[in-house]
């Protein structure tokens, strides 16, 4: 069951909101990347190549690819919890920003071009075999068909060999000029969040006799109970504990100490309690390790290579566990 705010169905929403997005960060990465053309000096090739047609083509395969699919993109962030229970859902938006900030920066630029290439030809197939739904279909597909195919592709395989040998520049930028300078805000967002989740999760813990419950709660769709007060208060925290980070104020460390502590309790919690109650009760315990380890790495450790080391791979693994969570979810929907 699809969740709603106000009558607007909010996977539909996320959806139409990326089909807005993706367009407008391909032509931002292409017009402040320097690209060089490999084959040509000339500036107003450049030009019409690196700023024009590049971020055309790519933004033209991704409306497709993400209009192919909307239905199944949509009945991926309406199952997401359903699928796979590894994510806890009280923390389903901290994984989810960070999972969002990778995609943006390392993956999507990288699968772009095959994506084009691919949608491209599949626009051709569709245009010539009407009856079809798949490429997989064991009826024969016509000479016609693969040469349609493979002239769609030309432009899009074009694209894609004028830029390809300079993705160590758009590496370059994404890692020294994105990623570098905005992972200490990456960090503040990311702590701020965790800790006015944590804080938020055992409120809940307390009044509802038990945060495994409420978690069984947010999952099940038929579940009216939204705790709204709960969600304004998270909301609350957060932007007092971002203020107090972000203007360096000491005593956000002592809130991050509360929030990490609060986490070992939620999960511990959760585990055991869930699971005497409900056996086949989604614990979570693997998702709040991964966050505990995040906020842990700035609490018990506040200086020194190991702590940098801890906080850069908590939150790389807790993006790519989002992401594989979601691709899984993704390819099991229908």
């Amino acid at each position: 069951m699809s969740r709603e705010i106000k009558g607007i169905i909010v996977s539909r929403l996320i959806v139409l909101v990326s089909i807005i997005l993706v367009p407008i960060a391909i032509f931002a990465i292409y017009n402040l990347v320097d690209f060089n053309l490999w084959y040509s000096n000339d500036l107003v090739l450049k030009l019409v190549v690196i700023k024009l047609l590049c971020p055309f083509i790519f933004s033209v395969s991704w409306l497709f690819f993400l209009l192919l699919f909307i239905n199944r993109f949509a009945n991926t962030l309406d199952d997401f919890d359903r699928t796979i229970s590894v994510v806890p859902s009280r923390l389903k938006f901290f994984y989810g920003i960070n999972a969002i900030y990778i995609l943006l920066i390392f993956i999507l630029p990288v699968i772009t071009p095959i994506i084009s290439v691919l949608i491209f030809a599949s626009m051709a197939w569709r245009l010539t075999t009407f009856r079809k739904k798949r490429w997989e279909e064991d009826t024969k597909v016509s000479k016609t068909t693969w040469i349609m195919m493979g002239i769609a592709a030309i432009i899009p395989i074009f694209c894609s060999a004028s830029v390809l040998p300079e993705f160590f520049v758009l590496a370059d930028f994404l890692w020294n000029d994105l990623w570098l300078p905005l992972l200490p805000y990456l960090f503040s967002i990311s702590y701020s969040l965790f800790t006015a989740l944590a804080i938020g999760s055992f409120i809940l813990l307390l009044l509802n006799a038990g945060i495994s419950e409420y978690e069984q709660f947010w999952v099940d769709s038929s579940k009216k109970e939204r705790f709204w007060n709960i969600k304004i208060l998270e909301i609350l925290l957060f932007g007092f504990f971002l203020f107090l980070d972000i203007g360096q104020f000491s005593v956000i460390d002592l809130f991050y100490i509360i929030g990490f502590i609060l986490i070992i309790i939620t999960s511990i919690v959760n585990f055991f309690k869930g699971k005497s109650k409900i056996k086949s009760f989604k614990s979570h315990i693997f998702g709040y390790l991964i966050a505990a380890v995040f906020i842990g790495s700035n609490v018990l450790f506040s200086t020194g290579e190991l702590s940098e080391f801890l906080r850069v791979w908590s939150l790389l693994i807790s993006a790519i566990l989002y992401i594989i969570v979601f691709f899984y979810t993704f390819f099991q929907a229908e």
